[in-house]
């Protein structure tokens, strides 16, 4: 079994601040959670390099069309080298106008976090994987239920 990290409470505010970013559609709030060099792997397989660029792409995003909001659940973080730690989590996407996730958005975010020294901590990568789960519809439709426990009343 692999041991939580010593700067849980940290990492898990870091990708916060990504989500938070994101439901504000804020191409700079978004951004300012990576590293300089940091990366984001979309959901439908786009590929953004660097903090700059990453806000540019998501100003540029956000501004021309409407985007899903996150609600996510952090499963894990742990650490894979000194100074660097894997948070995995479930999010699902409350489409624009909407109040509810759709269950066919889900998505498994992968987190790399590493830290720049002095406890400062940044997103190196976060890859969105689409969370179908085929194989177990059982399982999405409690990840479903559960994302939706974290709703708050319209």
């Amino acid at each position: 079994m692999t041991s939580a990290h010593p700067n849980d409470a940290q990492i898990r505010a870091l990708y916060a601040q990504f989500l938070d970013g994101w439901n504000r559609r804020s191409g700079a709030a978004v951004a300012a959670a990576f590293a300089d060099d940091g990366d984001i792997i979309g959901y439908d397989g786009t590929h953004h390099h660097g903090r700059l660029a990453i806000a540019a792409d998501f100003r540029q995003i956000f501004g021309t069309h409407p985007t899903a909001a996150y609600v996510a659940v952090v499963r894990s973080v742990r650490p894979v080298a000194p100074g660097v730690a894997v948070l995995m989590a479930n999010a699902g996407m409350i489409p624009p106008g909407g109040n509810d996730v759709d269950p066919r958005y889900h998505t498994v975010h992968t987190v790399i976090a590493t830290d720049e020294g002095v406890g400062r901590w940044r997103i190196a990568l976060l890859q969105a994987t689409p969370a179908a789960w085929q194989q177990n519809p059982g399982g999405r439709e409690a990840l479903t239920q559960e994302l939706r426990g974290l709703l708050t009343p319209q």
